[in-house]
């Protein structure tokens, strides 16, 4: 369960054990990465207080630092492959032009009758207002049929008109097929995978990934929107196949889910720092990181070193106290 903070930010995956996370950082030994000092972290820091904690109170609080492990995940995830029906497509595009189609006639109509309601012509200010009215009415319905294509099709969407025309054509002449890869269990992927490999009774058929799907399914994982070229004949739409998820190999570090924090600027953790001479606490910055790619219990991250002390438990702690620390601030600047 995410928790979200006043400032829009939140909790990112399970709790970890501490002796787990101990026992891999035993058991890998894996090449350091080159490093950013204190200064650069806090400079690239979310700007925020940073929260400072004695011994006895990190110890209260159950603050726990580790060093993150270097790693390079596998290149292909398991995924579960649903071809998609094109006539839903067909459907939701259709009904997103129509709309669109609609609102425009309904905006010239608006037009036309201020310029003769302008001018003295035969146009009333009732019946501008009643076009008014129909032309908001139509607006809310555009805008309604636009927001439920994009979730339904958001890589579609992106598409140029020209391109998304082209492939609706392929897909319901059959020369392509769309299909919904699903990890199930998963609610974020990281890097977009390049390429998909579908297991279609022994032979594996390529295909290209076009993004990520917005709209969750009962399977409860993030879903890839994927176009397959030259499919076999009789794989249609409602079949389910293995598909394989290929990307080039990544390294980078890991950090349990845990030590993962959200905000609406991206990824970040706490950064243990050095005490400076005459410092009585110890302090904390915020570093944000790039989400690679989540694996096992962890998840592959750039943007930290593998000397950091990255605080692996207890960071909803310090996001805690950094939060009323700012909250504090807040009610000194109003009075």
């Amino acid at each position: 369960m995410s928790v979200r903070s006043p400032r829009g930010r939140k909790l990112v995956g399970p709790m970890w054990a501490c002796t787990m996370w101990a026992g891999a950082l035993c058991a890998c030994a894996l090449p350091a990465f080159a490093g950013n000092d204190d200064d650069e972290d806090a400079a690239r820091a979310p700007q925020t207080t940073q929260p400072s904690l004695s011994s006895e109170q990190q110890q209260a609080a159950g603050i726990i630092v580790a060093h993150p492990i270097a790693a390079k995940v596998p290149a292909r995830l398991e995924a579960l492959g649903l071809v998609l029906d094109p006539a839903a497509l067909l459907a939701d595009s259709g009904e997103t032009a129509a709309a669109a189609a609609a609102e425009h006639a309904a905006a010239m109509e608006v037009a036309r009758l201020q310029d003769l309601h302008a001018g003295g012509g035969a146009a009333s200010l009732k019946m501008l207002e009643t076009a008014q009215a129909e032309h908001a009415k139509v607006s809310a319905e555009s805008q309604s049929a636009a927001a439920r294509f994009t979730l339904h099709w958001g890589p579609v969407a992106a598409l140029s008109p020209a391109a998304r025309q082209t492939l609706l054509q392929a897909a319901l002449s059959g020369k392509t097929l769309l299909l919904r890869a699903e990890l199930p269990g998963r609610h974020s992927v990281g890097a977009l995978p390049s390429k998909a490999l579908l297991d279609v009774d022994g032979i594996q058929v390529p295909g290209v990934v076009l993004g990520a799907l917005r709209q969750s399914t009962e399977l409860q994982g993030v879903g890839l929107l994927i176009e397959v070229s030259g499919a076999p004949l009789g794989l249609g739409p409602g079949s389910r196949v293995p598909v394989g998820l290929l990307s080039a190999e990544r390294s980078g570090l890991l950090l349990p889910r845990e030590a993962l924090l959200y905000e609406e600027k991206g990824a970040y953790v706490y950064k243990q720092l050095s005490r400076k001479a005459g410092e009585a606490k110890t302090r904390y910055a915020p570093v944000r990181v790039t989400l690679l790619l989540p694996y096992g219990e962890s998840y592959l991250v750039d943007g930290v070193d593998d000397d950091d002390d990255i605080v692996v438990h207890g960071a909803g702690v310090l996001w805690a106290l950094e939060g009323m620390g700012a909250h504090a601030a807040a009610d000194d600047d109003d009075d």
